[in-house]
Parts: C-alpha cells; structure tokens; sequence
C-alpha cells in the first residue's frame, strides 16, 4: 500500500465519507505493521465542501484543467506587459470561463450525490480565480486532492486598475494642432483654455479613481481576510472532530486488543490449572509405581531366600 492512491482515493470521496475511509486505511496499514504509512493516512485531512467540488472538477473534466492554466499564463504575461488591449480581452474571457466552469462544478457536485448551492460554487470560482493568477495555486489545484478552497485575495500584483484603462493617444488634427499652437482670435481662444483646464483636472480624476479602486481593493482584501479567519476556524473545528474519532478508533481498537489480551489470559491459566493438575496427578502415579516397585523387589528377595534356605542377616539379628 502507497500514500498516493490511497490520497488519491479518499479525496475522490464525498467529504462526510472521508473520515470513516482514512481511518479505515490507517487501521489496515498499522495491521500490515507499516506504522509510517498510517501516520501518514491519518494525518490526511477532510476537504471542504467547496474544495471537493474544486477536486471534483479537476477529476471529472480533466479535459478542461490544461485550457485555464493557458489562460493564467496569458493573463499573467498581460499584467507583466501592461497590455491594456489585450488584459482587457483576456478578462472577459477569463470572466466567461470561470463562470461556465462554476456552473459546470456545481452539476458534476448534483450527480455525484451532493448537491451544492451559489456560496459553494461563488468559492469554486474563487479557487479558479487564484488558479489563474498563481503558478503555485495552478499546480495545487490541478492535483485534485484541495482540503480547502484557494484565496485570489491578492490577484495580480505587477499592474493596477488602470492598465484596462489604457489607451493609444489619439492623432492630432492639423487644423485642432493649430489653435492649440498659435491660437485663434474671439472664442477659439476661450476654448482653448477650457479644453487646457480638462487636461489638468484628467490627472487628478484619474488618481482619485485609482485611490478610490486602491481603497475598494483593500475593503475586499479586509472581507478576504475575515472570511479565511472564519474558514480557518470551520477548519479548526472540522480537524478538532476528525482527531477526535482518530482518538476514539485507537480506543477501541486498544480496547479490542485488551479484551484478545484478557481472554488470552484466561485461557493460559486455565491451561495453567489444567497442567498442575495433571502434573499431580502424574506424581501419584509415580509414587504408586514406586511403591508397587519396592514391594515387587522385596517380595522377590523374600522367595529368593526361602528356596536357598538362608534368612538375610538382617531377619536373624531380628530372631
């Protein structure tokens, strides 16, 4: 027995049979007397909800795990290039992808036996979100064996907001590049102030927006944040439960060898009691043997010296 399909067979299982599962595997390896292995099993953890739906999708459509890991890299090399046409096509593709792949997470969830509502399919999305944006959550994600749905809490980090907003500079009309550079009499003029007053103001608007998405960032950083806590601690709890029937497996397990170990006990002593008793018993036999022996030997002595006619010395002192 190996570590990886035995990981790869219990994490193909619904979460709520997990548990019974790898304990169950554990036990076999301690009987097989391969200690390591069954620590090993135990400390196997009981995936989420929404990371076996993760887990899910990655075993029943594996067709569909090499397409968005293609994707990532696009999208990465797009943020690394600050391609603003390009990021721009990639997102609404990422956008559909992640969305069909969400939903089709969800069905393979309805015909696996478990169905899953929008909360479970919004953190499937997530995890999908965090498989594009990083190399390592790519590779995690692609094994099948998730034990709680990946975080894209910090997205893409080598561009802003604003590279979506980039755009090629717009040419210059000769007849506008003329007013702008020798000016025009009357209201030309005038216009030419104002259109100079939107330049300077574009700046400023442009960095309040970039300061006002910096601040939405952050407030969804911070829910980010409160959520992994209270993930963590459902995980705490869920693990706090698993060490429990792991305590309570070897319980019993330790109980049923008390009782082979009792019972075994019982049967010496009685095998024990019965030897002793057979042992006395072959003592009497000896003695009788014995007794029966020196009486045979005597009574012969006796008839021997009867047909010789001499007594032994012993019986005429007697006399």
């Amino acid at each position: 027995m190996d570590l990886d399909p035995v990981a790869d067979e219990l994490y193909g299982l619904r979460p709520e049979e997990f548990v019974a599962a790898r304990d169950r595997r554990a036990l076999e390896a301690r009987k097989a007397g391969d200690q390591a292995l069954a620590r090993e099993i135990g400390a196997l953890r009981r995936p989420s909800l929404a990371a076996w739906v993760g887990n899910l999708l990655v075993r029943r459509r594996p067709e569909e795990v090499r397409p968005l890991l293609d994707l990532g890299e696009e999208l990465r090399r797009a943020h690394r290039e600050l391609d603003g046409p390009q990021l721009r096509k990639l997102v609404r593709r990422q956008g559909e992808v992640i969305g069909a792949l969400g939903r089709q997470a969800r069905r393979l969830a309805a015909e696996a036996g478990r169905p899953v509502g929008e909360g479970v399919q919004r953190e499937v999305e997530e995890t999908l979100h965090a498989v594009l944006a990083d190399p390592e959550a790519a590779r995690e994600w692609a094994a099948g064996r998730l034990v709680k749905p990946l975080s894209a809490t910090f997205g893409f980090p080598e561009a802003d907001g604003s590279v979506l907003d980039r755009r090629p500079a717009a040419p210059v009309a000769t007849g506008a590049k003329k007013h702008a550079e020798g000016g025009e009499p009357g209201g030309h003029g005038a216009e030419r102030k104002r259109g100079e007053a939107e330049r300077e103001d574009e700046p400023a608007h442009r960095r309040r927006l970039n300061e006002a998405r910096g601040a939405a960032r952050d407030a969804e950083r911070g829910l980010r944040a409160r959520e992994a806590e209270a993930e963590a601690a459902g995980r705490e709890v869920e693990e706090a439960r698993d060490r429990v029937a792991e305590a309570e497996e070897r319980v019993r397990e330790l109980r049923t060898r008390l009782r082979d170990a009792e019972d075994e006990q019982r049967r010496s002593r009685t095998d024990e009691q019965e030897a002793r008793d057979r042992a006395r018993q072959a003592d009497r036999v000896v003695r009788e043997a014995r007794r029966h022996a020196e009486a045979t030997a005597a009574e012969a002595e006796r008839l021997a010296d009867a047909r010789t006619g001499r007594a032994s010395p012993g019986r005429t002192r007697g006399r």
